[in-house]
């Protein structure tokens, strides 16, 4: 299994420049493999010859054989990963199905977050040492702080620079013990703003994010004001990358503090039941609305899963994903009816019986309940 640690960098200004230069390195390889590929395939469709269609090999092949003087002070697996990862996408773009599907794109320098990736780094007495290339002096390893443990194999290395601070995405192949069998079961049913399960509810959006998305508002109002005023030159603008740079520090405090509430969330699940029931939200065709669209984003629906998902498969959980058609909200978990038509319970309740968004009233038994106890009750009788 892969277990990957994510860690800060604290380079020298030496590496500091190294680390600057292989991020645009990445960028530009990535945007010189996209044109090549797009020319091949436009010859391909000119002549009508499938042989001139681009692959990875094809095209990594080409921009080696025309590398510049100044491309072999760099190194050359930074190239290499590129366009097998521009490969992949491209094989990804005949993928509907996927989440983030679309056309592989040109990457930009303005884009906050840059990065590129290596094979060839190690872990030297606590610190990552990467690859050097021939003829290069002034080289050092980098120091990090956040990892928990060093043991495994060290596989692909992500290195990436957002608002001018350096962090290393470093996946260790590790062996996971399967956890001991409780014998326990449960079903979770996903909320904007919490989680619900058999023994209580998770709070998903506590009060503490409420400050930091009020300031997040406030700095997006303030760089859209900044390009209405000043069009295109605004980002050029010392204060614009202040603001925005303030901005992208509190989307990371945001990002930590979720991630660390579904983290420890999974591993309780993963820990004290084996098996666990879940829905297969379709959060996509959910956001209808920017209202709901926000509270969807912010709920983290699709990292729960994703994580949820992983751990189950590494301690020998088994996690069932109810099919995103089962009713567990309009079903009753008492006798069995299930709502139609203008009976259904919807975002505000429902219209026609005056009832709220939280409560559950079954017209056929006359039960009364919490709206998201019957939805957990109902994807427990799946277990």
């Amino acid at each position: 299994m892969l277990c990957v640690q994510k860690v800060r960098l604290y380079p020298n200004q030496t590496m500091k420049q190294v680390l600057d230069d292989l991020c645009d390195y990445r960028r530009y390889c990535w945007n010189q493999g996209l044109a090549l590929w797009n020319d091949m395939y436009d010859a391909s469709l000119i002549l009508d010859d499938k042989k001139l269609r681009p692959s990875a090999h094809k095209v990594r092949d080409e921009l080696v054989a025309n590398k510049e003087d100044w491309q072999y002070q760099l190194s050359a697996r930074c190239l290499q990963l590129a366009i097998s990862d521009l490969g992949k996408a491209w094989q990804n773009f005949f993928k509907k199905s996927l989440p983030d599907w679309g056309k592989p794109k040109f990457k930009s320098k303005k884009t906050a977050r840059q990065g590129f990736k290596t094979d060839r780094a190690q872990i030297v007495d606590g610190k990552l040492r990467l690859d050097k290339p021939h003829g290069v002096k002034d080289w050092a390893d980098i120091s990090f702080k956040g990892a928990d443990d060093l043991k495994g194999k060290l596989k692909v290395v992500s290195i990436y620079r957002e608002n001018g601070k350096y962090w290393a995405s470093l996946p260790f192949e590790v062996k996971v013990t399967k956890q001991a069998k409780t014998g326990q079961k449960t079903a979770v049913d996903v909320n904007v703003g919490h989680f619900d399960y058999t023994e209580g509810q998770v709070k998903t959006l506590p009060n503490n994010l409420k400050a930091l998305y009020k300031r997040i508002k406030h700095y997006q109002r303030l760089l859209a004001r900044k390009r209405v005023a000043n069009g295109k030159k605004a980002t050029q603008a010392n204060n614009y990358v202040k603001t925005r740079a303030k901005l992208q520090r509190d989307y990371r405090k945001v990002a930590n503090i979720q991630h660390d509430i579904v983290q420890k969330f999974t591993t309780m699940l993963v820990d004290n039941y084996d098996r666990i029931a879940i829905e297969d939200l379709a959060v996509k065709q959910m956001q209808m609305s920017h209202v709901a669209s926000k509270g969807l984003h912010q709920s983290m629906f699709g990292y729960f899963k994703q994580v949820l998902k992983y751990k189950c498969k590494w301690y020998g959980k088994e996690l069932i994903l109810a099919n995103r058609y089962y009713p567990s909200t309009q079903r009753c978990s008492a006798c069995g009816h299930v709502k139609t038509g203008k009976d259904k319970v919807g975002l505000d309740g429902n219209k026609k019986h005056k009832t709220k968004h939280n409560e559950y009233i079954c017209y056929d038994c006359g039960a009364v309940m919490d709206r998201d106890e019957n939805a957990v009750r109902n994807l427990l009788a799946l277990l």
